[in-house]
C-alpha cells in the first residue's frame, strides 16, 4: 500500500465574503492510496484561519500519514487527534479503497437517486442589493430555508434584509436561519437576539466568540431565540471535555463539520452527546471540493436527521471536479446518469 497528497487551490467564480474577510481561493489536499491496482481518494480540507490544524506543520504531518499509510486507518486516527481535517481525509480515502467505484463511499438510496437531502440556501456577505439578490434567486429556486451570514455590513440593513423576506413569506414558507460566526460582543448580544427574534427566525450560529464558554452558557439560558454552536466544537478533542461543553453551555442546536471536527467518527460522537443531552444537531459542509461534499453528503444521509442540512452545492468554484452531485428545489441529489471526473 502506498499513498501521496497533492495541493489544490479551488477558485471562487465571485469573491464571497465571510466575517473573516473575503475568499477569492480555498487551498485543499487530497490523499491518494493505492493498493492493489484500486485507487482511494480523500480530501483533507483545512480551513485556513478557522481550522485547528492550520499549522505550519500542516503539510508535513500529511507527508507522515502517507509515508505510516500501513499503519491503518485506526491507528493513524489516533496518531492525528490534533489534525481532524487530515483524520478526515485518511478516512475518506480509506473507505473510498474499499469501495466499489472509489465514490459511493456509503450505498444507501442516496446514491441510488432514489432519495434526496433537504439543504439550506446559503446567503453570502455583501452589500444589502448583493445579499438581496441572492435570496431572491434561491427562493425561486426552490429553496425552502434559507441561511444568511450577518455581522459585516451594519446590524440595521441586515435586519431590514430579513424583514423584508418576512413581509413576503412567513416561517411557514421559508425558514430562516443566521449566522454571525462570533460578530457579536457578550455586552450586546442578548439585546441582538431579542431584535432578531422578532422576525420569526428558526435559529442563530455563533452569536459570539468561541472559547467565552460562560458567557455563552449566560446567553443559551436565557436567549430568546434558539442558539447553534458552530466554532465552539472546534479543537474539543477529548470525549470527556465534549460532554463537559455540552453540559455547561447547554445549547439549542450543534452544528458539525466533519472536516473541522475529525471526519465521521467524531460528528457520532457529538450527535451522540447531543441526543443524550436533548440537543439538536445537522450537518455543514466547510468549501470543500465535491470529492469531500460528496463524502459528507453521503454520510448525513445515513444520519436521517429531519431538519435541513447546510451542505454547499459544490457550484461556487470555477474548477470544481464534475460529479453526480446537483442541486434541485432546495435538495441535494446524486444523479447516476451524471459522472465523475477526478484529475489532478
Amino acid at each position: 500500500m502506498k499513498a501521496y497528497f497533492k495541493h489544490y487551490a479551488l477558485q471562487f467564480k465571485q469573491a464571497s465574503g465571510t466575517s473573516r474577510g473575503i475568499l477569492k481561493i480555498k487551498e485543499t489536499w487530497f490523499i491518494i492510496i493505492e493498493f492493489n491496482g484500486k485507487r482511494g481518494v480523500g480530501e483533507c480540507a483545512m480551513f485556513k484561519g478557522l481550522s485547528v490544524d492550520d499549522r505550519p506543520d500542516f503539510e508535513s504531518k500529511l507527508q507522515w500519514a502517507c509515508n505510516h499509510i500501513n499503519l491503518g486507518l485506526q491507528e493513524l486516527l489516533l496518531e492525528l487527534e490534533k489534525f481532524p481535517s487530515i483524520q478526515f481525509g485518511l478516512e475518506m480515502a480509506f473507505i473510498s479503497l474499499e469501495s466499489e467505484n472509489g465514490y459511493e463511499l456509503l450505498p444507501s438510496e442516496f446514491t441510488e437517486s432514489a432519495a434526496s437531502i433537504s439543504i439550506n440556501g446559503l446567503i453570502w456577505m455583501g452589500s444589502k442589493d448583493f445579499m438581496k439578490q441572492q435570496i431572491v434567486e434561491k427562493i425561486e429556486s426552490g429553496f425552502t430555508c434559507i441561511k444568511m451570514k450577518i455581522g459585516a455590513i451594519d446590524f440595521e440593513t441586515e435586519i431590514e434584509l430579513l424583514k423584508s423576506i418576512r413581509k413576503e413569506f412567513t416561517s411557514k414558507d421559508i425558514e430562516l436561519r443566521v449566522d454571525a460566526n462570533g460578530a457579536f460582543s457578550s455586552s450586546n448580544a442578548l439585546e441582538k437576539l431579542k431584535t432578531l427574534s422578532g422576525l420569526d427566525l428558526h435559529s442563530i450560529e455563533q452569536p459570539i466568540k468561541q472559547g467565552q464558554t460562560d458567557e455563552m452558557a449566560q446567553l443559551c439560558e436565557v436567549t430568546p431565540l434558539p442558539i447553534a454552536l458552530d466554532e465552539e466544537l472546534i479543537g474539543v478533542f477529548d470525549v470527556t471535555k465534549k460532554q463537559k461543553l455540552l453540559q455547561t453551555i447547554r445549547p439549542q442546536y450543534i452544528i458539525l463539520k466533519p472536516t473541522l471536527v475529525g471526519g465521521f467518527g467524531a460528528s457520532d460522537t457529538w450527535t451522540n452527546l447531543a441526543e443524550q443531552n436533548q440537543i439538536g444537531w445537522w450537518i455543514t459542509s466547510a468549501l470543500e471540493s465535491n470529492i469531500g461534499l460528496n463524502a459528507i453528503a453521503q454520510y448525513t444521509f445515513t444520519k436521517k436527521s429531519p431538519l435541513p442540512q447546510g451542505l454547499g452545492t459544490g457550484g461556487l468554484f470555477t474548477n470544481n471536479f464534475d460529479s453526480p452531485l446537483v442541486v434541485e428545489n432546495g435538495h441535494l441529489k446524486y444523479d447516476k446518469t451524471k459522472h465523475w471526473n477526478f484529475n489532478l
